[in-house]
């Protein structure tokens, strides 16, 4: 049984689909807060264009020998070559028809959101003669990744249920939801360059942990999400409510698994613990709406 479950895991976790999934929970988890019904053009475009732009930056810094890499995705990933390409070039294609079924203005969010995603990892600016990505920019790495996740699950949601006439929430209400969440997955995205802190600090890139080191990385964490427990707390709608407690207790999980993850350096810890409190958090909201 265990030689059958670990191929399927490893595809599931390494081809990028659970992070897929994590961006469609996430707008999930939107939805439920501002009390409309998924919108599932929203849904299927999270889900295809989260796993084309994370293989698409994956085959774009391919080492040159992946097999010898210290890393278990990468070994994983470009051993599966030829179907991870096309893996890729099929879930780019499929945001063709699926990006003109969306309104004008998450349209235009797509679009910047697809510029700052490929300029991420594509080595757009030069200086001398050395080429680099705006992750190579000191301090964007982080801010980047949680913009592009925070935008596209919470504002592109947003739009499209206004331009439905589902939802009638305020500017400061999508304010503060944009603002907590950013908190969010920005505690989420440290550990894993905490993970990589050696390599970082080879490669000369200035991620937070290499600016701050590890142990006040680790804190950054914790704080960032003690922000968002702040944020739950002031705007809780006047009571406290099952989704209050539902995200307050994700959030304190969020923060051990952090915590734990200062021992725990295994991959799969990283990419199925550490990110499944995208999913798992959805999953607390509805059990809490339904028994609570």
């Amino acid at each position: 049984m265990k030689k059958l479950f670990k191929p399927v895991f490893d595809f599931f976790l390494f081809s990028n689909v659970f992070m897929a999934l994590c961006a469609v929970t996430q707008a999930m988890v939107t939805f439920h807060l501002i009390g409309c019904r998924p919108l599932y053009t929203v849904l299927a475009l999270l889900f295809t264009s989260t796993i084309g732009i994370y293989n698409f930056s994956i085959l774009l810094t391919k080492p040159k020998e992946p097999q010898k890499s210290v890393y278990i995705r990468v070994r994983w990933f470009f051993s599966h070559h030829r179907l991870m390409v096309t893996f890729t070039i099929v879930s780019i294609l499929s945001l063709v028809p699926l990006f003109f079924l969306v309104s004008t203005e998450a349209r235009l969010l797509l679009v910047f959101l697809a510029i700052i995603s490929f300029a991420y990892s594509l080595p757009l600016f030069s200086l001398g003669d050395q080429k680099f990505g705006l992750r190579n920019i000191p301090g964007l790495k982080q801010f980047l990744i949680t913009t592009v996740w925070t935008l596209s699950t919470v504002l592109l949601p947003i739009l499209e249920a206004q331009d439905m006439h589902l939802t009638n929430i305020s500017m400061r209400d999508t304010t503060i939801l944009l603002a907590k969440r950013f908190l969010l997955i920005g505690a989420l995205t440290v550990p894993f360059d905490i993970r990589d802190l050696f390599e970082d600090r080879k490669s000369g890139l200035k991620t937070i942990p290499v600016v701050l080191g590890e142990k006040r990385a680790y804190l950054f964490c914790q704080v960032l999400l003690a922000g968002y427990v702040v944020l739950l707390f002031l705007f809780k709608n006047n009571s406290f409510n099952n989704d209050f407690w539902a995200l307050t207790l994700t959030a304190i999980l969020a923060g051990w698994l952090i915590f734990k993850s200062e021992w725990k350096k295994d991959e799969y810890y990283y990419f199925f613990y550490l990110d499944g409190v995208l999913i798992l958090q959805y999953v607390v909201l509805v059990l809490f709406s339904k028994f609570a």
